[in-house]
Parts: C-alpha cells; structure tokens; sequence
C-alpha cells in the first residue's frame, strides 16, 4: 500500500533514486570507456541498475536495440543475477547486518524481484519484506527513465545519423515514440494495484488467497529466468560485456552499501 511505501522514510525512498541513477551513469560510462556501442551500454546500465531482465525488455524498443544485443545483455544479467541470489547471503553474514540492512541490501542490488525473494527468505520474514519493498521502489524508477530514453532517442534522430544496428539495419531517421514505448505497462498495473490496496478496495478475504498465488507466480518467474538464459549467447558475447557486467554490479552493490551505512539503518 501505499501507506508502506511512505513508512520507509524519505531518506530511503530519495537514497533508492539516487542509488539507481548513479548506478545508471557509472554503468553507461564504464561499457563506453571498454568501447560498448551506446545501446548495448544502455541496456547493461538499465539491467544492472533497475530490474535485470524487465528493464532490457522493457527499454530495447524506446533506443532500437537489435535481437541480439538484447539476447546478449539478458543472458549475462541472467547468469549473475543467479550468483548474485547464491553470494548475498554470505555478503551479509560476513559483514554482520541485521535483517534490515540486509533487506535493504538485497532490494538496491539484486536484479529481478523473484531474486530478491529468493535472496532474503532465507534470512527471515522481515529482511523478504525490507528487501520485496525497496525492489518495487527500484522498479518503479523503471517508468521515469523509459520516457528519459525516448525522449533522447528522438533527439539523436533527429541530430544525427541513427548507430546502426548490429545485424546490418539502420533504424529510420524521425521515427516517432509509440505510446507503449514511453511507459512499460505493467508499471501502471503496479501502481492501480498499490492504490486499490491503499483504498481498501480488495477485500480482506482475498488477501491470503492473493498471497498463496503470488506464491505460485513467483516459482513459476523463477523458472522463467532459468529458461531465458542461453549459455550460448554469454558464450558468443565476448569478454568486454561480461566485464562491463560485472564492474556494473560491484558499482550498484559499493552504492548500496555506502547508503545504508550514511543512513545508518539499524
């Protein structure tokens, strides 16, 4: 609801935001310094920094990124997004957090939110909702920086010539934005359910039900995630990517740390 969402604090609401967009900026930054083409920068920036796969998807169409290098930037979130699931836990014995701080540290750096369930439950109940909650906050961040990307897509037509694709076709010069490239949808069905939630508008009854078969969808994301991952791809997408990815997530995971610590969660 939408009360929960406020109950986190505007520290943290205003540090997740910063946290994404500097993620955001590091990551682009550092896949053009290793000489990425700009879409395959973005959409490495997008998936380390956001929601892994969702964000690729979700952005490839706004900057006319090919097959491929969506394929490419998938496969490589995929893979560590796994490892990531596996080492946090370890992460956070090591460094002694409690289970809030932990929460916090697994929303701001896992990838999918299937992941971050998978990291945290083990940890206990309140660490899987620190962590579920400050993941959708992440995601929402989704919705901003679609239309962000638009908006700077039509202008590099429009300045220039178009980077060509990497299977050979060049997007055409002055294309418009469709309305559902602007704004990933299900974000919207996210936030018609939180007010709907907010104002008390599912019965109370439901609520176990809705629960049980979140339950459900949630094995069923996880199976998904496994079933979208190609090890051929991460094989044939070369070392730059897979170093790109990797320098991304320990850039999100140090942003994570520094601002649980500047908050001093307890």
């Amino acid at each position: 609801s939408a009360a929960t969402v406020i109950a986190i604090g505007p520290g943290l609401l205003g540090g997740t935001a910063v946290v994404v967009v500097l993620a955001l900026a590091v990551s682009y930054g550092v896949g053009r310094l290793l000489r990425l083409p700009h879409r395959m920068a973005v959409l490495i920036a997008c998936g380390n920094a956001i929601c892994g796969n969702s964000a690729i998807a979700a952005v490839a169409p706004v900057i006319d990124a090919d097959a491929e290098e969506v394929s490419a930037a998938i496969a490589f979130t995929a893979v560590l997004g796994v490892a990531v699931v596996l080492l946090l836990p370890l992460l956070g014995v090591a460094l002694q957090m409690t289970d809030v701080r932990y929460g916090v540290l697994a929303g701001l750096t896992v990838y999918a939110v299937p992941q971050v369930l998978a990291a945290t439950m083990p940890v206990g109940a309140v660490a899987t909702q620190a962590g579920t909650l400050i993941k959708l906050v992440r995601v929402l961040m989704l919705g901003p920086v679609c239309v962000a990307l638009a908006i700077l897509t039509a202008f590099r037509r429009r300045e220039g010539e178009p980077e060509p694709m990497r299977d050979g076709a060049t997007p055409p010069p002055g294309r418009d934005i469709a309305v559902h490239e602007l704004f990933p949808w299900f974000i919207v069905g996210f936030l018609l359910m939180m007010v709907a939630r907010s104002m008390d508008v599912i019965p109370a009854q439901a609520l176990p039900i809705m629960g049980e078969t979140a339950k459900v969808l949630t094995v069923l994301s996880m199976a998904a995630l496994g079933l979208s991952t190609d090890a051929r791809a991460v094989a044939r997408s070369g070392v730059r990517i897979a170093s790109v990815v990797v320098l991304s997530l320990l850039t999100l995971a140090s942003l994570a740390l520094g601002l649980i610590y500047l908050l001093a969660l307890a």
